[in-house]
């Protein structure tokens, strides 16, 4: 464990880790005209598309865990470069629902075996991708994906988020 690790909280340590990530996937797929936000959608549509469904925008955002809004600026985007087409949807002429175009297909294959690079690097410690321990550690981010997060502003300060904030704050000072 690296220096910089060892007295970590384990929301440190997420963060650090999904940052390397989004930095790791944005440089692999820039090649392709993709980043890793754009990816994100690509790969969901390219899955979505093989098991017969053309999702509204949306529905995408809930799948990808991004904000509607930003799924929306995402797709008007991808549809720009030729990737991704929008049209309206007759039940609902509120929504928009995408598809891959045909380049936008071949774009998604190629990343995706990209990224299936990344993640393979990347798991190499655990076992690599089909690893028991990359088993284990994928049902806990299932676990901990699973929590609702209703964050209250208004927690009393004999809270435990504060009393454990303290306790930490005291114990490592010199961790800024």
């Amino acid at each position: 464990m690296s220096s910089t690790s060892e007295h970590a909280t384990p929301g440190f340590l997420v963060w650090r880790l999904s940052t390397k990530w989004r930095v790791a996937v944005d440089r692999a797929v820039a090649p392709l005209g993709l980043t890793h936000a754009q990816y994100s959608l690509v790969a969901s549509l390219y899955g979505m598309h093989r098991t017969g469904r053309r999702p509204s925008q949306r529905q995408l955002a809930d799948h990808t865990g991004l904000e509607p809004l930003y799924v929306s600026k995402l797709a008007r985007a991808l549809e720009a470069a030729g990737v991704v087409d929008r049209t309206r949807d007759p039940a609902d002429p509120r929504a928009i629902r995408l598809s891959l175009t045909e380049d936008g297909r071949e774009v998604a294959r190629r990343a995706i075996g990209v990224v299936q690079g990344l993640l393979e690097q990347l798991l190499e410690p655990l076992g690599g991708l089909g690893g028991e321990r990359t088993k284990a550690f994928s049902r806990e981010l299932v676990t901990l994906l699973d929590v609702s997060l209703d964050v209250s502003l208004d927690a009393p300060s004999d809270s435990p988020i504060y009393t454990s904030l303290d306790t930490h704050l005291d114990s490592h000072p010199d961790e800024e």
